[in-house]
């Protein structure tokens, strides 16, 4: 199982970058996806999380800028993210909780997978 994360880049502060995440592989079931960020000299922390269900949830520094969202027939999830500040500035890193088909047939527990992170920079 793999994830492939895309979307980063160099904003001005106001401007808005989306951020996708794929995942990839033998999946059998894929329940929360998440999006978390590491910013230089910062511990990783989580920024927005959507269950299998569709419920969300935020870190309180962009409730009403970010947006996180996914499309369970492309094994998706998304970040868009409005309004952004130079305090957004970090590496994202999606991570799943995804449960694996094996070759054998036979179906794996729940693991958490991440990406390989995506730099956004929020700078005039």
């Amino acid at each position: 199982v793999q994830l492939q994360a895309s979307g980063g880049g160099l904003v001005q502060p106001g401007g808005s970058l989306r951020l996708s995440c794929a995942a990839s592989g033998s999946i059998f079931e894929i329940d929360t996806m998440d999006w978390y960020r590491q910013a230089p000299g910062k511990q990783r922390e989580l920024v927005a999380g959507i269950s299998g269900s569709g419920r969300t949830n935020y870190v309180d520094s962009v409730k009403g800028r970010f947006t996180i969202s996914r499309d369970n027939a492309k094994n998706s999830v998304y970040l868009q993210m409005n309004s952004l500040k130079p305090e957004d500035t970090a590496i994202y890193y999606c991570h799943a909780a995804i449960r694996q088909r094996y070759s054998d047939d036979t179906i794996g527990t729940f693991r958490g997978h991440w990406g390989q992170g995506t730099q956004v920079t929020v700078s005039s």
